[in-house]
């Protein structure tokens, strides 16, 4: 009975966190590779394989264009297969002819350089476009619950009130940028790290200048982990009438989902300069069993709340592969623009050892995140 018992605990994990977690990693993954397939086949380059996932072939069938589109085993990634390539990281750039057999033209390699840039580059900005459409069509669902940017509350000893704001206060701009709820405010303050922030505030029908240095603080968020954030000590107004649920037409929620994955790219990159500035730790990265929390928490929650977190995943899967490392979207782009810049492709011997490079550096950056996320569930852990 306890054996049985045991299994439905670990059947009910499965069905909760792996399950939709390898459901949004494949949806992000697909569109990802697809943005890499359509622009190679619209420049002509052939596709010998279309890959979800890794590892020994579970199904597969191959169309009309000779492309074998795969299932595989470790459904941790995926990749698209171009005619001619030495390997799936797409090894071969032009830096050597192509195999004996192979037509060029057909090739990644056999590309001008604009269209192999176009095709590396489709990768991540079909995760951007991908996330575009989900944010999207969730404001199109539900419309955007907003607060507007009027101080209810100011937290005794907190940077706020030695800053001078006062209930009531309505913040109007933030560093000369127009604030237009509290979410917004709070947008900006989480985002700092540790920055003086100057304020704009409608005091009783007059403008009143404050600065503000939020003070960086680390917040416990349970599954999602420890987390730095910047704490003002502001609280939302209370009343009703300062909160409204806004319905949109398609070209204003449009709008809002940019602006809402332009906050997760800014978001994003505050917090790598934060890190060289010494101001962040790496410690509050995330990897895959970090990811895996994450959609488990959600799943339980709503469907759309996992459409909101694949969104969220698909900003992060773009942005990651446009990091300038060889094996990566990135690395793949930097080498083609030191081929612009210097006329032809790199030495072969130089994109082996990027490569390798490469490769080292993404081992060592997943071993580095799924540690974060495994010391977590420890006493004393991150």
């Amino acid at each position: 009975m306890a054996l049985m018992h045991s299994l439905a605990d670990l059947l009910a994990w499965l069905g909760w966190a792996l399950i939709p977690f390898l459901a949004v990693l494949s949806a992000v993954v697909f569109f990802h590779e697809l943005g890499h397939y359509l622009v190679a086949r619209w420049c002509g380059v052939k596709i010998d394989a279309f890959s979800l996932g890794f590892g020994p072939e579970l199904a597969a069938r191959v169309d009309s264009h000779g492309t074998r589109w795969r299932i595989a085993a470790l459904p941790l990634g995926g990749y698209v297969k171009f005619h001619g390539d030495a390997n799936v990281a797409s090894a071969e750039s032009g830096a050597r002819p192509v195999g004996p057999g192979v037509d060029r033209s057909l090739t990644l390699a056999g590309q001008p350089l604009r269209n192999r840039a176009a095709i590396v580059l489709a990768g991540p900005v079909a995760n951007f476009i991908l996330a575009f459409v989900i944010f999207t069509g969730m404001f199109l669902a539900f419309g955007r619950v907003d607060h507007m940017a009027r101080i209810g509350r100011v937290e005794a000893d907190s940077p706020a009130a030695a800053a001078g704001f006062q209930a009531g206060d309505v913040v109007k701009a933030i560093d000369g940028h127009p604030i237009d709820s509290f979410e917004g405010l709070q947008e900006s303050t989480l985002m700092s790290t540790g920055l003086p922030m100057n304020f704009t505030v409608d005091r009783e029908g007059r403008d009143v200048n404050l600065t503000a240095t939020p003070r960086v603080t680390l917040v416990d968020q349970g599954v999602f982990g420890k987390r730095r954030m910047g704490h003002l000590g502001l609280a939302s107004s209370a009343d009703p009438k300062d909160s409204k649920v806004e319905q949109c037409g398609l070209l204003s929620c449009a709008t809002w989902g940019v602006k809402q994955e332009w906050f997760i790219i800014k978001a994003t990159a505050a917090y790598v300069v934060g890190i060289f500035a010494g101001r962040e730790s790496t410690d509050q990265v995330s990897g895959l069993i970090g990811a895996a929390e994450m959609t488990s928490v959600m799943a339980k929650i709503s469907l759309w709340e996992v459409f909101s977190i694949a969104a969220w995943f698909s900003v992060s899967v773009g942005l990651m592969n446009l990091l300038p490392i060889p094996l990566l979207d990135g690395g793949h782009l930097v080498f083609y623009g030191c081929e612009a810049l210097l006329g032809r492709p790199l030495s072969e011997r130089t994109q082996e050892i990027g490569l390798r490079i490469g490769i080292v550096l993404v081992v060592l950056l997943v071993v580095l995140t799924n540690s974060h996320d495994i010391l977590r569930h420890f006493p004393g852990g991150n």
